[in-house]
């Protein structure tokens, strides 16, 4: 899996590395231009993909949140 947000619209999209069609995908409040984590939980083993959505310089959309999503 390829996870990436940089785009011109408020999407993390999740993509499929073998064949590169996208798997998965969710609006975010606000456009990110920062590149997705990943983090694993040391308490539950539970792996999660955390991003900002801040906005970008030339779109007047701000934002200041912090979005996390579990994988299964």
């Amino acid at each position: 899996m390829i996870f990436i947000a940089g785009t011109q619209d408020f999407y993390l999209r999740a993509f499929d590395s073998g064949n590169g069609e996208e798997v998965w995908k969710s609006r975010l409040p606000v456009g990110s231009q920062g590149g997705p984590m990943t983090y694993v939980s040391p308490k539950t083993g539970k792996q999660y993909i955390v991003i900002t959505a801040g906005g970008a310089r030339q779109s007047t959309d701000r934002g200041d949140s912090v979005m996390a999503y579990a994988l299964p």
